[in-house]
């Protein structure tokens, strides 16, 4: 069999901060992407991270990763970019008085921008993705964009995504083909190859329709996780906080993204291809953050678990003919609950913090044949799942979504093999989604 894709995509800091892994407390090991052998899957393709232009010379030099987290997030963070025809009310971007426009599908848009200052993670990035927490009422919608220096020359903008939370006027959508100077983007991460880029800017962009539409677009929080990765796998992270409490497993309820098998093709035909909004919904039924029943009443009578169709409508990215975009997923889980948002982190030991914390995390894996005992799927070059808890002796409790039933989705694996298939597979990617009774470890 081959490998293929099953629905894959193989905080609150101050402005312009950028906290080293080091300092989040996210430097200690591995963590966690989906797509699995059978050929059933859709043909997407994997999104394996790039490897590092430096590698790693012995596994001690492969644990250092460097990753840095910068975010945007109220008034006077707002205030360190650049302002076009928008403003900051109650500590969002929202459209002032538009300095342009321009035509899209047929409809012109009223449009205004923000773009940050240009901001070093205090290495050369290979990689970087942008997440974000935002509100598109009526016809509106929001593009998110970055450049960046690469040897001293300026990139090109780059999209990272055109988001809106409802597909009514406009359908989110990535956009490919962008690989015309400096560096390219896959779905929804932009990559910058060689030596990789010292700073960069990011830019959001606010639509609406013009005319009497005075519904703004509003963009509570902008997250963009900047990452140079090794190219070897770190020595296995020894148990932290979680594992030395004598382990911990929340409440987080089991979907099977394979009941979904066949449900709604427009949107990846469930099964396979719904990882990701499946993993995104446990998240947010742990948080009695559902989306309500008015908004699956389209599914029909007669279907277990509705909201995993509205999760994957609510997350399906129209280039990439899937639910598996990695920013669409808290996008939407952001609409829901308090925050969210896409990053990476360096070991288990980072996301035992946020087990204690009472966090559950959604994490990217790939492994292949025989490499993660249990695991319902035989390999995979992309697939996400929820990680709920930790045993006493530092094994992972997770609830996979890719089980043929409820019953199967709590699965415990060995903490060597799942970090390792987290950490190589996709860089220790990981959905950070919570509310405000649990605030960030």
């Amino acid at each position: 069999m081959t490998k293929v894709n099953y629905g894959v995509r193989v905080r609150r800091l101050p402005p312009a901060l950028l906290l080293p892994a080091v300092i989040l407390g996210l430097s200690s090991g591995p963590i966690g992407g989906h797509v699995w052998a059978s050929p059933a899957d859709p043909p997407l393709a994997a999104r394996r991270p790039a490897a590092s232009a430096v590698p790693a010379t012995t596994a001690r030099a492969a644990e250092t990763r460097q990753i840095t987290d910068a975010a945007w997030d109220g008034g006077s963070q707002w205030r360190t970019g650049r302002k076009n025809g928008v403003r900051v009310r109650k500590g969002a971007l929202v459209l002032a008085k538009p300095t342009r426009s321009r035509r899209t599908g047929g409809t012109t848009y009223d449009v205004g921008q923000w773009t940050s200052p240009w901001t070093s993670p205090g290495f050369s990035l290979t990689e970087l993705i942008a997440s974000w927490q935002a509100a598109t009422p009526r016809n509106s919608w929001i593009e998110v964009r970055v450049r960046g220096r690469v040897n001293g020359v300026r990139s090109s903008w780059d999209i990272l995504g055109r988001w809106a939370e409802t597909t009514r006027w406009f359908r989110r959508t990535s956009v490919s083909g962008q690989g015309d100077d400096l560096a390219d983007v896959a779905v929804d991460t932009w990559r910058v190859p060689g030596a990789g880029a010292a700073t960069y800017q990011i830019q959001v962009r606010l639509m609406r329709r013009a005319g009497k539409n005075t519904a703004s677009p509003s963009v509570d929080s902008l997250h963009a996780v900047a990452t140079r990765l090794p190219s070897g796998t770190p020595a296995t992270s020894k148990p932290g906080k979680a594992a030395k409490a004598g382990g911990i497993t929340l409440a987080v309820p089991k979907y099977s993204q394979m009941i979904h098998t066949g449900h709604s093709p427009q949107y990846g035909g469930g099964g396979e291809a719904w990882c990701s909004p499946t993993s995104t919904a446990m998240v947010l039924g742990y948080y009695d953050s559902l989306p309500t029943p008015a908004s699956y009443a389209w599914v029909g009578s007669g279907h277990t678990d509705p909201w995993v169709d509205a999760a994957a409508l609510g997350t399906y990215d129209r280039d990439y003919e899937g639910a598996g975009n990695w920013p669409f997923n808290t996008a939407y889980a952001a609409t829901l609950t308090d925050d969210a948002f896409v990053t990476r982190l360096a070991s288990l030991r980072a996301a035992e913090r946020y087990l204690a914390a009472r966090i559950p995390l959604v994490v990217s894996i790939s492994f292949g044949r025989g490499d993660l005992d249990g695991a319902p799927i035989s390999s995979t070059a992309g697939h996400l799942l929820v990680i709920v808890g930790f045993t006493a002796g530092g094994d992972v409790v997770v609830n996979d979504p890719a089980s043929s039933n409820r019953r199967g989705v709590r699965r415990t694996y060995d903490r060597a093999q799942f970090e390792a298939a987290w950490l190589d597979g996709s860089g220790g990617l990981t959905y950070v989604i919570h509310d405000d009774a649990h605030p960030l470890p």
